[in-house]
């Protein structure tokens, strides 16, 4: 008979379920993201005893796994005196006539719509060790300077901490020259 007209079982069908990728390289945390993965873990936690589906059970046993890899490799970074950008802090910046700021964090507290980004980011690879006042033209996709003016030491998620220091900007982009 054709193979065209066997009947295959419809396990043969179902998407392979792999375990989720952990990323490449140390796991920084912030404390904030170090409590994100603990809650995520008594959640996951909380949540295996009332499923019922194999499949349901067979996923958060998966994501119960990695968080607590992820809590196993996770090192705490505090942050860095002094008066660079660096993990952790916020970064104001201007870049093409748009005031923005982003945090550098960890990969799993990672929320670039809310201005977190990981330390592996492009863009956090580019600020990183950026002062008050200096201009970063490496940045991808650009191809104008980023005006550095506020850099803010203080613990994620901690509203209020004084900024290391802070200048005015000028309206307009500044071009990256030779």
């Amino acid at each position: 008979m054709s193979v065209a007209f066997r009947r295959d079982s419809d396990e043969e069908h179902l998407e392979p379920k792999f375990e989720r990728p952990i990323p490449a390289g140390p796991n920084f945390v912030t404390a904030r993201g170090l409590a994100q993965i603990r809650a995520n873990i008594v959640a996951l936690e909380a949540l295996l005893p009332g499923l019922a589906e194999e499949t349901e059970i067979a996923v958060a046993k998966r994501d119960l796994r990695y968080w607590r890899a992820r809590q196993s490799t996770a090192q705490i970074v505090d942050r860095a005196a002094g008066k660079s950008f660096a993990f952790g802090h916020t970064i104001g910046f201007r870049l093409n006539g748009q005031d923005r700021s982003i945090t550098i964090v960890g990969h799993d507290e990672a929320e670039p719509t809310a201005g977190l980004l990981s330390y592996s980011a492009p863009l956090s690879r580019a600020m990183v060790d950026a002062e008050v006042g200096s201009q970063r033209c490496s940045l991808p996709n650009s191809s104008c300077a980023a005006v550095i003016a506020m850099i803010v030491a203080s613990r994620v998620g901690t509203p209020g901490m004084p900024p290391i220091g802070v200048i005015s900007i000028r309206a307009g982009s500044i071009r990256a020259g030779p």
